[in-house]
Order: C-alpha cells, then structure tokens, then sequence
C-alpha cells in the first residue's frame, strides 16, 4: 500500500526551506503545493528544465514544413497562371506557412503539456484530506511519497519537525 506524508507550512518561505533542506537530503519524489507560484522553487527541489520548449519547436517545424509543402504540391500539381507569375512563389506561401506553424506549435503545446502533467487525473489521494483543501487559498503543503528511496516517516516527522512544520498527515491510498 502507498502512502503519502503531507506535510502543513506557515508561510511561503518556510516551504521554499523545507524544499531545499529535503533536496539536499536526496529526496526527489516529493510535490510542493501553493496557491500561488514561488519564486525559486525550481531551483530549491533542483527540478530539470521543461522539455514542453523543444516539444514546441518541433511541433512547430513540422507545422512550418506541412505548410510550406502543402502549397508547394499545390501550386506544382495545379498550375494556375495568374499575372504572369511563376509556379513556385514562395514570397506568398509566407502568411499561410506562418499560420500553420503558429497552430502545430499552439496545439503541440496543449498536448505536451497534458502529456508532461500525466493529466488528465481523475483521482488524487491528496483529495481525501481536509487539510489540503487550503492548498488552493492560504495552504502551503509539501507531499512526500513512500516509494522515495530511504523514505522513513519517523526520521521525516523529525526532519520536518526542525524546519517548523505546522501539521503531518500521512494519506494512504488504496489504489
């Protein structure tokens, strides 16, 4: 059975030092939870960056090409003379390649960013408790999950208790 330790903070620094202390204890499996984004968070759980970036990059190359391609077979395969212009005008493929692009890479982001967030999730355990529910007005959390290598909850319970921990709550989740 899996178990999550959630873990109550005062203040949004006080959060910001429990990250670092459990970071530098080699804990990795853990989520911070605030109503509002923190400054330096990233750099305190030593968090990678995002690949969502380079997801929409080539969303929006190959958005690019299809567009460019797409008008290139078009204007080979049926010719239309028009003011005496060539069949390959580039200079006016530029506004609908633009646009496509714009939608690859738009539509590339939305679905990287679900498939990075491993959403849509129905069920969280963390929903069961009535703690949590401040997380989204006034409640800074962090969840620590068992499955951390080295995670032991009374040696955390001790650990969080020095940084200044408001309340512990061990979830269990059944699934």
């Amino acid at each position: 059975m899996n178990e999550i330790l959630l873990a109550e903070f005062s203040s949004p620094k006080a959060l910001l030092k429990a990250a670092e202390v459990l970071s530098d204890c080699g804990y990795s499996k853990y989520d911070v939870y605030s109503p509002f984004p923190i400054h330096g968070m990233d750099d305190a759980m030593k968090l990678k960056h995002s690949k969502l970036g380079w997801i929409v990059l080539c969303g929006g190359s190959v958005g690019l090409l299809t567009g460019f391609c797409l008008q290139t077979w078009v204007s080979l395969h049926y010719p239309l003379i028009i003011s005496g212009k060539p069949f390959f005008s580039y200079p006016a493929f530029v506004p609908v390649t633009f646009e496509l692009m714009v939608l690859f890479s738009a539509f590339s982001a939305v679905f990287g960013m679900f498939a990075l967030n491993k959403l849509p999730q129905h069920y969280n355990p963390l929903f069961k408790s009535a703690y949590f529910r401040k997380a989204t007005s006034h409640g800074f959390f962090i969840g620590l999950d068992s499955t951390e290598k080295g995670y032991d909850r009374e040696k955390l319970r001790e650990l969080l208790g020095t940084i200044g921990v408001n309340h512990i709550e061990i979830i269990e989740d059944s699934e």
